[in-house]
């Protein structure tokens, strides 16, 4: 019977060291388990307000309580399907860049209507942390939030 991997050998050293980080700051009574009161609470520290319902429903794609590994595990079931590396990320946003510069409403435009469709607000969610100005979204910046190079 050949033996089982460790879920930690699919995540960097540093990845682990952010999701228990993540995890440390999402278990609001730091009792080792997430529960949707400590999501609800979560979210509402971070200026993000979602509701008991929805929290559940992240929970409840986990096989189990959410403990550290079961959230690690469900990181890894979810990303199996493949993450693009870091160039093939920037060669998607420099197809949008004129000039260091994307146009916003273009971008959006092309988030809610190609491949994995975001919503409005997760398009909102996201802008929230571009720095964008007379409608450009910087380049720059952009690519150095989603990428690590």
């Amino acid at each position: 019977m050949p033996k089982k991997a460790n879920i930690f050998d699919s995540f960097s050293h540093s990845a682990i060291q952010q999701f228990k980080e993540a995890f440390g700051i999402m278990d609001i009574n730091k009792d080792g388990l997430l529960s949707a009161d400590d999501l609800v609470t979560a979210f509402a520290n971070h200026g993000k307000s979602i509701s008991g319902g929805d929290a559940q429903s992240m929970l409840d794609e986990a096989d189990g309580p959410m403990n550290f590994t079961q959230m690690v595990t469900l990181f890894a079931n979810k990303m199996a399907g493949g993450t693009d590396d870091d160039e093939t990320i920037l060669k998607s946003f420099e197809a949008f860049e004129i000039n260091g510069q994307i146009d916003a409403e273009a971008f959006r435009h092309s988030l809610m209507t190609f491949g994995n469709k975001f919503t409005a607000g997760e398009v909102d969610d996201a802008f929230a942390e571009f720095q964008i100005d007379g409608g450009m979204i910087d380049a720059a910046h952009l690519k150095g939030l989603m990428c690590s190079n």
